[in-house]
């Protein structure tokens, strides 16, 4: 057996760097969430719309998204767009148009679901009411839907948490990254991403309590 000796003092050290890294991730984590729900709220509904050319148009962007791997997308993004479109992009705009595109058709899948669950009685019931279909829609069907979709919407998102790591090719200054600098800095890789790992846990234990928690709770008041 290999005799290895931990120097943990390396991580207290660097610790700006940590916490720089873990701020830029959590920062990145947010925007991509709330940019990846509202794409993907308009690509669900866009799967329930009467028009099959826009069915058709949302469907192709969540295929394409969800079968490509989302490195590629992040290297396509960063190396591939500009040279199409002559506009250069830098990293962390890359970064967060790919990450929202492709969380957002994993959350068009989601929301896409949890509308659908809802028996269609009720929307009949609002349209003979004279409801319209937007405000049935509204007022009817999303408050019961998004009661649904809290779990797994969640879960998505804890997702994009972590799939937040695979910015760092693009030297994005994310945790990893900066655990990157500090590795090749110290020569202490166990030590840097047994932290970076550490904090990953420390971060996402929560919200997967709080995500266990919201299922239980459907379960119960179904």
């Amino acid at each position: 057996m290999i005799s290895y000796t931990w120097h943990f003092e390396v991580i207290w050290q660097y610790s700006r760097l940590f916490l720089a890294g873990t701020g830029v991730t959590i920062g990145l984590t947010i925007a991509v969430v709330i940019l990846g729900l509202l794409i993907g709220l308009v690509a669900g509904l866009m799967q329930l719309a009467r028009s099959p050319v826009l069915r058709w148009v949302s469907w192709a962007y969540i295929e394409m998204f969800r079968l490509t791997p989302l490195l590629v997308l992040l290297l396509w993004f960063y190396y591939a767009l500009p040279m199409l479109t002559g506009i250069k992009i830098d990293a962390l705009s890359a970064s967060v148009i790919t990450l929202s595109l492709y969380g957002g058709s994993f959350y068009a899948e989601v929301i896409r679901g949890g509308i659908v669950s809802i028996e269609s009685g009720q929307t009949e019931a609002g349209l003979a009411l004279g409801m319209t279909p937007a405000r049935v829609m509204r007022r009817i069907v999303l408050p019961q839907a998004i009661k649904r979709m809290i779990p797994p919407l969640m879960n998505q998102s804890i997702i994009q948490f972590k799939n937040t790591s695979l910015v760092s090719v693009l030297a994005v200054p994310d945790l990893l990254y900066q655990g990157q600098v500090v590795a090749m800095d110290t020569y202490r890789a166990l030590e840097v991403y047994t932290a970076i790992a550490a904090i990953y846990f420390v971060v996402l234990l929560p919200l997967t309590v709080i995500v266990k928690m919201a299922e239980r709770r459907l379960a119960q008041s179904n």
